[in-house]
Parts: C-alpha cells; sequence; structure tokens
C-alpha cells in the first residue's frame, strides 16, 4: 500500500512541475537542469525523451567534462501526459532535476 501512495505522490509532484493546462491534450513546456553521473555520460539519455516520450527537447546549455558529472539546461514541450512520462523516466535513472525559472517572462515556470 506505501508503494501505492508513493506513485501517487510521485505522479502529484511531476504533475505539479507543469504548469496549469486545461486540456490533457493542450501543449505546454517546462525547463529544467538535469544532472547526469558520470555513469550516464554515454547513454542516450536526452534521445529517450524524444524518442520514447514524444517530447521536443531543446538544449539551452550543457555542462559536460569527460570522467565527471554533467549537466543540462533543456526545455521540454509536449503534452502534460508527455512531460509527466519524460519526467518519470528521468526520476528511473535517479537523476538530480532542478526546475528552472523563467528568465525570459513569459508565462511557463515553476
Amino acid at each position: 500500500m506505501s508503494a501505492l501512495n508513493n506513485q501517487k505522490t510521485n505522479f502529484q509532484n511531476r504533475l505539479s512541475l507543469v504548469s496549469s493546462v486545461s486540456e490533457k491534450n493542450q501543449i505546454t513546456q517546462i525547463r529544467l537542469r538535469i544532472h547526469i553521473p558520470k555513469c550516464y555520460l554515454q547513454a542516450p539519455v536526452i534521445s529517450q525523451l524524444i524518442s520514447t516520450h514524444g517530447l521536443v527537447v531543446n538544449i539551452t546549455k550543457a555542462m559536460l567534462q569527460p570522467n565527471a558529472e554533467g549537466c543540462f539546461d533543456i526545455e521540454l514541450r509536449g503534452t502534460v501526459p508527455q512531460i509527466s512520462s519524460g519526467l518519470a523516466y528521468l526520476e528511473s535513472l535517479n537523476l538530480r532535476i532542478v526546475g528552472k525559472p523563467n528568465a525570459d517572462g513569459d508565462s511557463w515556470f515553476y
């Protein structure tokens, strides 16, 4: 039962990252900083967000060094279910994910 409650809480946390959208199929977007441990530097983490979860990914900044943790600043664009699925995938890899504030004054941030 605690696993079910934990799963429900994780889903609610992921949705809180996505700005309120009136319809599930409406396109929205979020900004993230994803910290990539060196064990994932050669893994197709960003590619999976695109191919498996159907997201549009814009990499706005990348800081990568050989044999060290790196990070990506990315913008994810898609429907709420797509973004939630993509965030669940990133969480399943135990990556540190940090929300990025809105730097441009548009309506989407968290």
